[in-house]
């Protein structure tokens, strides 16, 4: 996007660094805090006004400053503050002369506010006796800390709030002296503060960033520390996992896999980690998974907190993932940043794919590419199946309507099509690229064509040429192929859930890598379609399939029979092959490119599988069709009947019992099974599930990895009890993933008096705002009780909105996790008249996207219903 596309501060002056002071915090209601802060900058052109970015903030004064030659100061003669826009106007008596040395001081006062965005405070409940200083309201304690992108520096103090506006900055805090003081730099020094009990805390000088990137916290904290191995300006860097009290060995598992990712990182982009120190904090109250703040990242509780006695092992994946997403900003992001937020997915696509490149080469036996295809793939096409999807990359003219790109077409489809570019290129090659792009634009900003000139400069091809289409392109294209003996015809057309592409919505021509196995070989290098139609000779009839390893971004329909006849040459797949055949199979029965029928033979012909990832594609396609079926009491009876003689032998052989060292893809495998064939009304498994859950009940141990799973196999077949047993351990725990555990058990019930309760539960204030969501979430998937998510929704909307409304991010969640599930034109009409008169510009795209899922559900419902009644009657299933 050029600068003029843009609706940006003006041009006339430039900071270089900020000197921030925040005093008087108000540690005990009112929530208060005044600050000063001192910005260098050149004024670039004669001016009588400075425009700054404010939000929420009391401007007390401003002044500017000359320091280059003879002296001179500016008093502001009016301060206007544009609330809508964001921004505050600075007007001068006199006009003020360019100047390359100046300083503009601001005071201001703010609020810590409880809105998660900004500078804002998180209750929690201290695991330990906390310490006299810390703040407190009531009964409730809580920390302060700061989130501050895409657009909510500006909420804490007044700047120049735009990513390429980067500088240096110094900051210092006032607070009780038993409190603990954070920021991205290490602590420079410590002077008593103005009033007795006081402390002011004051930070080393960051590297040039952008201001989102700046951070602080302030809290009863105590931290776990280790070090790199490797060695930075002759030293082992220190890292450090901070907590509230009594929470920080929870933290290690977090800090080892820390240490090792810098490490990582720093010899795979060829660049030392960039700071003299890498905090960790983990935050009680988080609208996001993690933000990664340079030198002091941010998580949510769970995504960084593990406790190796009473915690799921699956959370391991998570921490491990998340710490590495956010460690690779630390170059991808904040070393180098995008120019401007229509390019986002520079930051966040390439930390999500390398993020789980570090979780491989930490753990190559969690298979987690194979876990990236099951999971981040199928997310993103599914999205961007859609109409209502939007390119990867998004003009972006008002940065304040960028909260809602921070989505899975931003991190999940820029992730694949850059693991679909790696894979092309060669890993080896593409990192080089990559190191140079990184080494050629730190400290700076860099678009999208400087990534691309850096990988074709590196890998000797046009890379700009044939990635363009997958970046600045909506969607993605759907391969069909029509056989002929020895070879196959392939076309490429626009793939929609709907089915129902117009001609002018497919005009894009995708680079297509082919990656085509046949017989025993595989002809993926060179070989791409680039034109919408070709034929492929000396195929091999006894099996060929397309997409290997399930490495491009699309998908493949196959004729019906050549689709059974994959079914059954497993020993010829990979597990991303088989992941991606069902994926496919299952989208293309939704688009009406398949069929549902077709779609269950395949099914029938992994029964005997053993991985626990396939069986985790092989779980998702048949939620997708008990959901859109859940209505028809036949065709349900007979989907519940054919998942139970699909998923009991694999089950009743993997059994309840751990061995003892077993591989963690077992153990995953394992809950999997179980709870599938729970869901599916196995009487033994269930009975066993019932006596484990009495035990528990009774005091007695409950393995953490089971939890989950007998927690929702017991409210599901249980009733008032089971669900009150649950939820009083939900509101006892101090275990966030237990917390997590209970929420989703709690949504299983087939009570719909019940999934009201849970749903008031999440809206009040026993469950955290950031948490919300696991309430509609679970609700939505229940098909028993769906229909109580949208009731609650239109029925309680001044309490929904009164207790979301404070975040975006929150309100947004609700509604995309709450209201996608549904299979009923009717319903798709009453939220769109619901809505007509609302303020939906935090989740209008979610609304889009949730007309156009229900649209594609209730047309596959509608087409296939009576097809799929006849298979499950002719199986005997029905």
């Amino acid at each position: 996007m050029a600068r003029t596309d843009r609706d940006i501060l003006p041009d006339n002056v430039r900071p270089s660094n900020y000197n921030l002071s925040l005093f008087d915090l108000e540690f005990g209601g009112g929530w208060g805090y005044s600050g000063t802060v001192k910005i260098d900058a050149a004024v670039k052109k004669p001016s009588k006004e400075i425009v700054v970015n404010s939000k929420e903030l009391e401007i007390k004064s401003a002044s500017l400053r000359s320091v280059s030659g003879e002296s001179t100061e500016w008093k502001t003669s009016k301060i206007d503050v544009d609330t809508s826009n964001e921004r505050a106007t600075l007007s001068f008596a006199e006009e003020i002369p360019s100047t390359e040395e100046a300083v503009l001081t601001i005071d201001f006062k703010g609020t810590i506010n409880n809105a998660m965005a900004g500078f804002y405070r998180s209750k929690y409940k201290p695991a330990v006796a906390p310490s006299p200083g810390a703040a407190k309201e009531g009964e409730d304690y809580y920390m302060f800390s700061t989130q501050f992108e895409a657009c909510d520096a500006r909420r804490a103090f007044p700047c120049f709030d735009e990513p390429n506006l980067k500088a240096t900055f110094e900051f210092e805090v006032e607070i009780p002296e038993d409190q603990v003081a954070l920021s991205n730099m290490p602590e420079k020094s410590t002077r008593k503060g103005d009033k007795k009990g006081l402390k002011v805390v004051s930070f080393e000088k960051t590297p040039a960033m952008s201001t989102y990137l700046a951070a602080w916290a302030v809290g009863d904290f105590e931290y776990v520390e280790g070090h790199t191995e490797r060695r930075y300006n002759g030293k082992n860097l220190p890292v450090r996992v901070y907590t509230t009290k009594g929470l920080k060995e929870q933290g290690r598992f977090a800090l080892e896999h820390a240490c090792k990712t810098i490490d990582f990182f720093s010899e795979t982009f060829q660049i030392d980690y960039p700071l003299p120190k890498s905090d960790l904090l983990a935050v009680h109250e988080f609208a996001m998974g993690a933000m990664e703040n340079w030198g002091l990242v941010t998580y949510r509780t769970i995504t960084v907190l593990f406790d190796e006695a009473k915690s799921d092992s699956r959370h391991k994946n998570r921490v491990a993932y998340v710490v590495a997403h956010e460690l690779a900003h630390q170059w991808f992001g904040n070393l180098v940043t995008m120019d401007w937020w229509s390019e986002l997915w520079l930051n966040e696509g390439f930390a999500t794919w390398v993020g789980w490149y570090a979780v491989d080469h930490l753990h190559p036996d969690w298979k987690v590419w194979s876990q990236f295809v099951a999971e981040a793939v199928q997310t993103a096409l599914q999205l961007d199946s859609l109409r209502a999807s939007h390119p990867i990359e998004v003009p972006v003219r008002n940065a304040l309507e960028v909260d809602q790109i921070f989505d899975h077409i931003s991190y999940l489809k820029g992730s694949s099509v850059i693991r679909m570019l790696g894979n092309h290129l060669g890993n080896e090659t593409f990192l080089k690229g990559i190191a140079a792009y990184l080494s050629k634009h730190a400290y700076g900003n860099a678009t999208t064509d400087d990534l691309w000139n850096a990988l074709s400069k590196a890998s000797g091809q046009d890379v700009k040429q044939f990635m363009d289409p997958w970046i600045r392109k909506i969607g993605f294209p759907v391969v069909t192929v029509a056989e002929e003996p020895g070879q196959i015809s392939v076309r490429q057309s626009r793939f929609l859930t709907t089915g129902d592409v117009q001609a002018e919505e497919d005009e894009t021509t995708w680079w297509i890598p082919l990656g085509l196995k046949s017989g025993t070989q595989t002809k993926s290098a060179g070989s791409a379609l680039t034109v919408k139609e070709d034929t492929i000779r000396d195929v091999d009839d006894s099996f060929y399939k397309l997409n290997a390893d399930q490495s491009g971004f699309y998908r493949t329909n196959y004729p019906p029979d050549r689709l059974m006849q994959l079914g059954h040459m497993r020993e010829c797949l990979s597990t991303e092959d088989k992941i991606g055949l069902m994926g496919d199979a299952t989208a293309l029965a939704v688009a009406g490119d398949g069929t549902t029928a077709g779609l269950l033979t395949l099914l029938e012909s992994f029964r005997d599988e053993d991985n626990y990832l396939v069986w985790s594609q092989i779980s998702s396609s048949l939620a997708k069709c008990r959901a859109v079926f859940a209505s028809n009491k036949k065709v349900s009876g007979g989907l519940k009947k054919f998942a139970l003689n699909l998923v009991s032998p694999a089950a009743e052989k993997i059994g309840w019992e751990f061995e003892e060292d077993e591989d963690y893809l077992t153990i995953q495998l394992r809950k999997l099974l179980l709870g599938m064939a729970g869901g599916a009304g196995h009487e033994g498994i269930i009975a066993e599930g019932q006596r484990r859950f009495g035990t528990w009940k009774s005091g007695g141990e409950l393995h953490p990895n089971l939890r989950a799973v007998v927690l929702n196999m017991n409210v599901a077949n249980g009733g008032r009890s089971e669900y009150d047993t649950v939820k009083h351990a939900y509101l006892q725990s101090t275990s966030v993933n237990d917390k997590e555990a209970c929420l989703q058990a709690l949504g299983q019930s087939k009570d719909s008096d019940l999934a009201r309760d849970l749903l008031e539960l999440v809206t009040s204030g026993d469950v955290p705002i950031q948490d919300s969501h696991y309430g509609p979430s679970a609700v939505a998937a229940n098909n028993s009780t769906r229909d109580e998510v949208w009731k609650y929704t239109k029925t309680q909307w001044q309490r929904l909105n009164e207790r979301l409304g404070v975040s975006n991010v929150c309100m947004d969640r609700w509604m995309k996790m709450g209201l996608n599930n549904y299979s009923d034109h009717g319903i798709s009409e009453e939220i769109s008249d619901f809505f007509k008169d609302k303020d939906t510009r935090a989740y209008d795209r979610s609304l889009v996207v949730i007309a156009d899922t229900i649209k594609g559900n209730a047309n596959y419902k509608q087409r296939d219903e009576q097809l799929v009644l006849e298979w499950l009657e002719a199986h005997g299933y029905a």
